[in-house]
C-alpha cells in the first residue's frame, strides 16, 4: 500500500492503552496504517499497516513524538489531556480510549478541569481515581473511532472531487 501525504493514520498513545486490540481491528477492516507509540518495546501484531514506535524513556518522549507528527485527517488515540490538547491544536481528531472526542470546542474546559484535579489530588482532597473502563467504554470507543475514520475519509473524497 503506497502512502501519500494526506493519508490518514492512527497515533497510539500505547503505553497505558486499553482498547489496542479494538484499534487494530478497525484499522485493518479500514485499511488505515496504525502508529503503536511507547517508552519502550510494545508488542504489536505482525500486521504490514501496524508501525511499532519505541519513542525512548523520556518523561513524554511519546507524547512528543505523536505531537510532532499527528495533523489534519489523523487519529490520535490518547488519555492523555495535554497530548490531546497538542493533536487537537495540530487539526487531529482525538479520542480517548472511552469514545469521548477531545475537540476544540471541550478541550480547554477538559484541561482546566484536569488541573484542577491535580491540585485538589496535591493537597490532599481527591482520593478516588478514574471510573473502571467498562465494556460500555470499549463499545463506545470502536464506534467512536471507526464514525471518525469513515468521516475523514468521506471529506478526502469530496475535496479530491471537487
Amino acid at each position: 500500500m503506497t502512502e501519500s501525504a494526506n493519508s490518514t493514520r492512527i497515533y497510539v498513545d500505547a503505553d497505558a492503552c486499553p482498547v489496542k486490540d479494538e484499534i487494530y481491528r478497525v484499522a485493518i477492516r479500514l485499511g488505515v496504517p496504525v502508529s503503536v507509540v511507547a517508552g519502550t518495546f510494545i508488542r504489536v501484531p505482525q500486521d504490514p499497516l501496524i508501525e511499532r514506535v519505541a519513542a525512548g524513556a523520556g518523561m513524554d518522549a511519546a507524547d512528543d513524538w505523536i505531537a510532532e507528527r499527528a495533523h489534519a485527517g489523523d487519529v490520535v488515540v490518547t488519555a492523555d489531556i495535554p497530548l490531546a490538547s497538542r493533536c487537537v491544536k495540530a487539526g487531529a481528531e482525538v479520542i480517548a480510549p472511552n469514545g469521548k472526542p477531545f475537540t476544540e470546542q471541550s478541550i480547554g474546559m477538559t484541561l482546566a478541569m484536569r488541573n484542577l484535579m491535580t491540585d485538589l489530588r496535591s493537597s490532599g482532597e481527591v482520593t478516588g481515581g478514574p471510573r473502571t473502563f467498562s465494556p460500555r467504554d470499549r463499545s463506545a470507543f470502536i464506534s467512536a473511532l471507526d464514525q471518525t475514520i469513515r468521516r475523514i475519509q468521506r471529506r478526502r473524497a469530496t475535496a479530491s472531487q471537487g
